[in-house]
């Protein structure tokens, strides 16, 4: 299952929550797997170093005999050259165009989520790397189960001019101007929904709708992506018990166990700011629900 959408919209969190249902193994951004983990080391969301976290030792032994530097080189630079979000028009129209190199990449992929789910012993794996041009590349040659995560882009671009360090290594978190926001806001939601209409199972969430009623919308959209319904007992009101979770990068609720509060920390935009993000994706935000002053539908 690939959770997509533009960051800072809420994908941590619905990974989170349907990793807490039984027989799903949240995995965290595995996009940033190689660089992240391989390479820089950083935590897993069970707290240990990525070397030394049992689950992602078994995995890598699982799908590729260990984790080897040599990829950690040569998958990124794949990457680079089959996912970027300016070959989105061409996965798009599935036009051919480096096929073998996206075969390759794609396989990657489908070997960590067989390797994880065979450690984890779970029906489905929870891939939460967001980018609408990855999940295209597993589209061409998979059969994914996408959950497209969307929020008000007011409230969005507030999110990315915040400073937030990581948790990982401290170093701040990259900050956008409200207008580079609004336009990968619309470009990224925009590629969710015409992949909907190429035939790919993707199922819409609104965070608003799921901080407004946890239980009901988690509930909605398990039935809809085929999971059991059962064992929502994490979930009391607006408030979720947390496991822990085996997690490679992403915000840092990743690391969150225990009790958590469902609720909206972000300040809102300047008037200015937020009526210039509202013209920028005025139609895909009244075609989701999102009134002109803010307050939704």
């Amino acid at each position: 299952m690939f959770v997509g959408g533009l960051g800072r919209s809420g994908s941590t969190l619905i990974e989170r929550l349907l990793g807490e249902l039984p027989g799903v193994a949240p995995l965290g951004e595995v996009v940033h797997l190689w660089d992240r983990g391989v390479r820089a080391d950083e935590p897993c969301g069970c707290g240990q170093p990525f070397s030394r976290c049992p689950f992602w030792t078994k995995v890598g032994e699982h799908a590729f005999g260990q984790w080897r530097e040599s990829q950690a080189g040569w998958l990124p630079s794949l990457r680079m050259r089959v996912d970027r979000t300016r070959r989105l028009p061409v996965l798009a129209l599935g036009l051919p165009s480096r096929e073998a190199e996206l075969a390759e990449y794609v396989r990657s992929y489908s070997r960590i989520y067989a390797a994880a789910a065979e450690v984890a012993d779970a029906r489905v794996v929870v891939d939460s790397s967001k980018h609408a041009s990855l999940a295209y590349c597993l589209a061409a040659i998979m059969k994914p189960r996408v959950v497209h995560v969307v929020r008000d882009p007011r409230a969005v671009a507030a999110s990315w001019r915040r400073r937030v360090r990581r948790p990982e290594n401290g170093r701040p978190m990259t900050r956008w101007t409200p207008a580079r926001t609004a336009v990968h806001w619309l470009a990224q939601n925009l590629a969710f929904e015409i992949l909907r209409r190429r035939g790919v199972r993707v199922v819409r969430v609104r965070h608003e709708d799921l901080l407004r009623d946890p239980r009901a919308t988690v509930t909605r959209l398990a039935v809809r992506l085929g999971l059991p319904v059962g064992g929502l007992d994490f979930l009391d009101g607006r408030h979720a018990r947390l496991g822990v979770a085996h997690t490679v990068s992403g915000n840092p609720m990743r690391f969150s166990v225990g009790p958590i509060e469902l609720r909206d920390r972000t300040a809102p935009l300047p008037r200015t700011q937020r009526w210039l993000v509202t013209a920028l994706t005025l139609p895909l935000l009244l075609w989701y629900g999102y009134r002109l002053a803010g307050a939704r539908r």
